[in-house]
Formats: structure tokens, C-alpha cells, sequence
């Protein structure tokens, strides 16, 4: 099948199947005698895995990782778990990292009376530059005073 058979049959686009093969995330497609890519169903396969790791939030390399294992019929689980794990511990952090967020800007929000005068303890809190409210002494996660 040509790449946007592929693309429809994996539920990859035509765009990120090109970037996969271009990363070597994926091996080069096989080519018709026209050039054509041309794909198999164990080539669609590999992409429908590659879509539901992304879709999990894995980022490439540890795709790549992944995929590596799950070729390798040899494989020690404890791997898989060693990356599923990593994995699991990292979106627990930005959990949590989001959840403060969300409680500061909750308190902030309940501290403005959003009314006609100009005084407003967010925009006072944001101009702070010690990454914390100076009136309400609410934390900001580390990674809001790098954006």
C-alpha cells in the first residue's frame, strides 16, 4: 500500500510517517518501480504501536526503546517495566507540577476582586520577581518561572 493507505490504515499522517522514516525511528519504506513508498501490514503494524505510544505521552527515544524491545522476542520484561516505570514517574511529576500551578492561580484568582479598580493582586504577583505572591506567599512550581 502507498503512504496514505498507510497513513489511513495506521492512523499516522502521511507527514509524521516521512519523519519517522527520516529519524530512523522506522526503517526507509520500500519503494515501487515508480519511487512510490510501499508499505506491508507488519509496516502498519509497527506504526500503530508507534501512534499508541505517542498517544501515551512516551517521547521519541523512548519509542525508540520500546519498539527495539517489543522486536526483540528475546526480551526481558523488566526492561519494558524499567521504561513504563520511568515513564510513570515522570507524568506523576507534571501532575503534580500542574496541580500547583492550578492551586496558585486558584488562590490568586480568589484574592482579585475583578471589579473597576486598577489594583489586582495577579498582575502584582506575576511582576514579582521573587516567583512567589508577596501577599499570599503561594508558591510557583519551578518550571512556570522558566516560561
Amino acid at each position: 500500500m502507498n503512504i496514505g493507505e498507510a497513513a489511513k490504515a495506521s492512523g499516522v499522517s502521511a507527514k509524521m510517517i516521512r519523519y519517522y522514516e527520516a529519524t530512523k525511528l522506522i526503517p526507509s519504506a520500500g519503494r515501487s518501480p515508480a519511487g512510490y513508498r510501499t508499505y506491508t501490514q507488519s509496516d502498519i503494524h509497527t506504526l500503530g504501536f508507534i501512534r499508541r505510544a505517542r498517544n501515551l505521552g512516551f517521547t521519541m527515544d523512548g519509542i525508540s526503546a520500546l519498539l527495539a524491545l517489543w522486536q526483540d522476542r528475546d526480551r526481558p520484561s523488566r526492561e519494558v517495566k524499567r521504561i513504563v516505570r520511568s515513564h510513570v514517574e515522570d507524568l506523576e511529576r507534571r501532575v503534580a507540577e500542574l496541580q500547583a500551578m492550578l492551586d496558585t492561580l486558584k488562590d490568586l484568582e480568589s484574592c482579585c476582586h475583578g471589579n473597576d479598580r486598577p489594583d489586582c493582586p495577579i498582575l502584582r504577583d506575576l511582576a514579582s520577581s521573587k516567583g512567589q505572591s508577596a501577599d499570599m506567599k503561594v508558591p510557583i512550581p519551578s518550571r512556570l518561572n522558566t516560561l
